[in-house]
This record gives structure tokens, C-alpha cells and sequence, in this order.
């Protein structure tokens, strides 16, 4: 059985709309390196982690994990991880799917045209959310936490005058995030720095063209059933779970 709908197939496929649209994964706020993980699993690269790939076949998909739900134990506890990566993050990929659908319907003459500020919206904040997530699950791993080394570690002593002086930063602006959303560590081409950042809803109060290479969620599905409203304990907590090698891995495709 079929359930891909008429104009999916009739008049310009999902992959070639989505590409003609701008609405792969750089267009979603995500690092270069987001996109080309994509890129490479469709010409067969074989490094490319199963965690990194949520975008397959033309359509955005939700990754299994690297690790197991109660891999970050004590920090992040295993029910919060599976209810936050198999439904929140599954919500996120449902919804950009369907906007990129809906905006499909309007641009093949299908659709309603009035909508269209509705389903951009929507694109951005699901595609948003699902590129986030996918660094969020990436940025972490057991036994993380420290300070990064070499390139990154210089990085952010330029920028930030010391590793010190950026954790202090950065758990403070992750902390004050108005309601819900994130806290980024991201390069800023322009300037050649690093910056940090802070995105409500996925998408607002952001800088376009910052690629980010950190990000803690802070929503409250994010740390609710361990730190209760305790969220400064919370991001504390993922400071000893972060995957520093994944982040200058981000640092490099960036720069790159």
C-alpha cells in the first residue's frame, strides 16, 4: 500500500522539493556538518554514525541513540532519556515532515497559499527541533565532561578568555533562557570567534549564520522527572556529560 500522497509523486518528488526549497538541514539552523553527514551516508560513507543521520530516503527520520537510555546515569536519568528522544524528539520529525509536505501542496498549486506562514513556521520550529536534537543526543556521551583540547581548547580560551570563564557563561545563559529552549555554543563565521547563544523555541532570539556545535536543552521534558524545576542543577549536571571530541569535530567542519 501506498500512503505517499498524489502530488508526492505526480509532480516533483520530496527530495527534489526539499532541495529546491532550501529546506535541508543547513536551511534548518543546524552545522555544515549536520548536512553532510547526510550527503555522506547517501554516497555510502562508512564512518557516518547511524545517530547522525535524520534526514533518509527524502524524508527527516529520528536516529537511534550511540549509547544506551541510561548510559549518562547519574547526570541525566534513563525514563527522562527515553520519553525525551523517543516521543519529543519523534514530534519533532513528525511535525517538519508534515509542514515540508504541506508547503509541497502549496508550491505544486495544491494547497492553500494563505497557510503559507503557517507551515514555514512550523517548519522552522520542527526542523529546528529535530536538528538541535540531533546535536544534543551527539554532544553527549558516558564518562564526558572535562575541557576540550588542542584547536577547540584555544578556540575558546580566544574567544572567551578560558575555559573557566565560558563554563561560567555558558550554564548562566542556559539557566536564563525564558521559558523554553536552548543554550548553544556556536562559531560565528563573520568573526571567526566563537559565541554563546540562547534560542527559545528552537528558532527565536538566534543569529543567522552561527553554526552551532553545543546545545543543551533546557525544556522542561528535558530534566522533569529527575531535577523536578531545578534547572540550574540540571545543567550543571551535563556539564560531566558532554562529548568535547564531537563538539571540535563540529568546530572543524565549521571553520572548514
Amino acid at each position: 500500500m501506498n500512503d505517499t500522497p498524489d502530488f508526492l509523486e505526480d509532480k516533483l518528488p520530496r527530495r527534489e522539493l526539499i532541495k529546491k526549497l532550501g529546506l535541508g538541514a543547513a536551511a534548518l539552523g543546524s552545522a555544515p556538518f549536520l548536512a553532510s553527514t547526510a550527503a555522506a551516508a547517501e554516497h555510502g560513507d562508512r564512518q557516518t554514525k547511524d545517530s547522525e543521520i535524520g534526514f533518509k530516503d527524502g524524508e527527516f527520520v529520528l536516529p537511534p541513540l550511540d549509547y544506551d537510555y541510561d548510559a549518562l546515569e547519574p547526570h541525566i536519568d534513563a525514563k527522562t532519556m527515553e520519553l525525551h528522544h523517543s516521543i519529543h524528539h519523534q514530534g519533532y520529525v513528525n511535525g517538519a515532515n508534515n509542514a515540508v509536505e504541506k508547503l509541497h501542496a502549496i508550491a505544486s498549486g495544491d494547497g492553500d497559499s494563505g497557510l503559507v506562514k503557517h507551515w514555514t513556521r512550523e517548519l522552522a520550529f520542527h526542523g529546528s527541533g529535530h536538528s538541535l536534537h540531533l546535536l544534543f543526543w551527539n554532544n553527549m556521551k558516558p564518562d564526558g565532561g572535562g575541557e576540550p583540547s588542542g584547536e577547540l581548547a584555544g578556540a575558546i580560551d580566544a574567544s572567551f578568555g578560558g575555559f573557566g570563564n565560558f563554563a561560567r557563561l555558558f550554564k548562566a545563559a542556559s539557566g536564563a533562557v525564558e521559558a523554553s529552549g536552548w543554550g548553544i555554543l556556536g562559531y560565528e563565521p563573520v568573526s571567526g570567534r566563537l559565541v554563546v547563544l540562547q534560542a527559545e523555541k528552537h528558532h527565536d532570539i538566534t543569529v543567522h549564520g552561527v553554526f552551532p556545535l553545543l546545545a543543551i536543552d533546557v525544556w522542561e521534558h528535558a530534566y522533569y522527572l529527575k531535577y523536578q524545576n531545578r534547572r540550574g542543577d540540571y545543567v550543571d549536571a551535563f556539564m560531566n556529560v558532554i562529548n568535547w571530541d564531537d563538539v571540535a569535530r563540529r568546530y572543524r567542519a565549521a571553520k572548514g
